[in-house]
């Protein structure tokens, strides 16, 4: 088994703070951001970033259904980390400033990959299909970040 990792960025147009804030809003913003891949959406606890917990399904690929029960942390400034609790991925977004009025927002998810040829495929071609959803979140994101600028 090996640690599998997937990082996407992408500048936004936004102060870091308020697009940190706009990451770390389960409730209301998060839903609209999340691609099709992603079902039965749901605020167990929380809302707002540190203690919330919340639930989802991620259809990774047409075979391929995660049941993600995340719980959520804020270690450092500008840093949200979604553990969860049904398997060994951890996802971690960053936000840093990128320029006057602009921000860099990563997403890297990382996971102990499966063994043998499964394993060898995992880690080949799941960094890729996770980097895709994570862009289209991420494109919503910079929409949504952009229209709330003054």
């Amino acid at each position: 088994m090996g640690q599998v990792e997937a990082t996407t960025e992408r500048i936004v147009t936004g102060k870091p703070e308020d697009v940190f804030d706009a990451i770390a809003d389960y409730r209301d913003t998060r839903p609209r951001l999340l691609p099709q891949q992603f079902s039965e959406y749901e605020v167990r606890e929380g809302g707002d970033g540190e203690g919330t917990v919340v639930h989802w399904k991620l259809q990774a690929t047409s075979k391929r259904v995660r049941d993600c029960l995340l719980e959520v942390s804020e270690p450092s400034d500008g840093q949200l980390v979604e553990k969860d609790r049904n398997s060994s991925m951890v996802t971690t977004w960053t936000v840093t400033p990128a320029g006057e009025g602009k921000s860099r927002v990563v997403v890297t998810s990382t996971w102990t990959g499966a063994t043998g040829i499964g394993g060898f495929f995992e880690r080949t071609f799941a960094p890729k299909g996770l980097a895709r959803i994570y862009d289209e979140l991420l494109a919503k994101l910079a929409a949504e970040t952009a229209e709330q600028r003054p």
